[in-house]
């Protein structure tokens, strides 16, 4: 039973502010923590050896940065009676999120295999494949990525999201720290803590779960305009990442002004005019106005790529040279919303 820990008083001078991360070594439900390798706004994320078979994973812990605390060197609880009840949901929608990935098989998903309970809190066992996350692949080239490696990430990673959206669920949180690249390109759609259970024409608290620049003016919202035109408005607003080195202006910005210009001018020459357009079309403002689904814009990509392209440059390939393999599976510590979202004018 997941609460108070039977045996602790929890005194507040006993609570970390911080989030430590679990001792190397320590063994939970037969899995050996090998040291940390990642972290989110709700979850600590480490590589750990399964002590039966002695294969890696990646072991998710929930530990919340904003209303959790770790007691002592292992405890996870509540940072404080005031946050009982968000500590509580935050956990049962990590439980959602494991229940979401086991009914979705993909190569570019993320795989799970079960969830437990320990140190009050809950963890899952997800596939470990070496690699780096997209945004410090970014990072480390400045944008300006090529043709091919666009084109190697993103039709797979739209094809993933398609199969999501044909079992009702949107992501709703797509960025480039969420997507991890293997040896080759091959894209790894992360971290489902944002997904829900799509009911057309009903509203979710959850849409207010936004990251600036990625997230599309619906998410503020809590109306009916949910959909997977939003997840769509977050892959093109990551494909534009990949060229300009940096995340789009938030969507607030875009709606009041000219404050991001269009790809097709942007990057004029530089890029396949289709390309620019596709870019274009997946971050239109207005949910009508960009592709009604994933397998649309999947399919225009595809229908406009080349048939031969030339290999990536010569940075790109050095960068999946093992030794140059990152281990982190998020990007520091991303926080997945804000509690002072704007209200937002109807968009569609």
């Amino acid at each position: 039973m997941i609460g108070a820990h039977p045996a602790l008083p929890h005194p507040a001078d006993s609570l970390t502010s911080s989030r430590p991360p679990l001792p190397n070594d320590e063994v939970l439900n037969g899995y050996r923590v090998l040291r940390q390798i990642g972290s989110g706004g709700f979850s600590l994320i480490y590589l750990a050896e399964d002590q039966e078979t002695f294969d890696q994973v990646a072991l998710k812990e929930y530990f919340p940065k904003r209303f959790a605390a770790r007691q002592g060197a292992r405890w996870i609880q509540a940072a404080g009676a005031e946050h009982h009840a968000s500590f509580d949901r935050g956990r049962r929608l990590f439980f959602q999120e494991v229940k979401t990935l086991a009914t979705l098989r993909h190569p570019s998903i993320v795989g799970v295999s079960h969830c437990f309970v320990a140190n009050g809190t809950a963890y899952s066992v997800l596939s470990y494949e070496p690699g780096t996350s997209l945004a410090r692949f970014i990072q480390n080239r400045g944008g300006g990525l090529s043709v091919r490696f666009m084109l190697t990430v993103f039709p797979a990673l739209l094809d993933a999201l398609e199969l999501i959206h044909r079992h009702r669920h949107l992501h709703l949180d797509i960025k480039p720290s969420n997507l991890r690249l293997r040896p080759g390109g091959r894209p790894l759609l992360l971290d489902f803590g944002s997904a829900y259970k799509l009911h057309y024409g009903e509203g979710s608290e959850k849409a207010k779960l936004v990251t600036a620049g990625y997230s599309p003016p619906e998410q503020y919202q809590s109306g009916d305009d949910i959909g997977p035109w939003t997840d769509v408005h977050a892959v093109g607003a990551t494909m534009r990442t990949c060229l300009d080195g940096k995340a789009p202006p938030p969507a607030s910005e875009r709606l009041a002004g000219p404050a991001l210009a269009p790809a097709v001018q942007a990057h004029e020459g530089r890029y396949p005019r289709w390309l620019l357009e596709g870019i274009d079309w997946a971050m239109r403002l207005r949910p009508i106005d960009r592709p009604q689904s994933a397998s649309e814009l999947r399919d225009y990509l595809l229908a406009h790529a080349p048939g031969e392209l030339p290999a990536w440059g010569e940075g790109e390939a050095r960068s999946f040279a093992p030794e140059q393999e990152r281990a982190d599976y998020t990007e520091g510590d991303q926080s997945r919303g804000t509690t002072d979202a704007p209200q937002w004018p109807t968009t569609r």
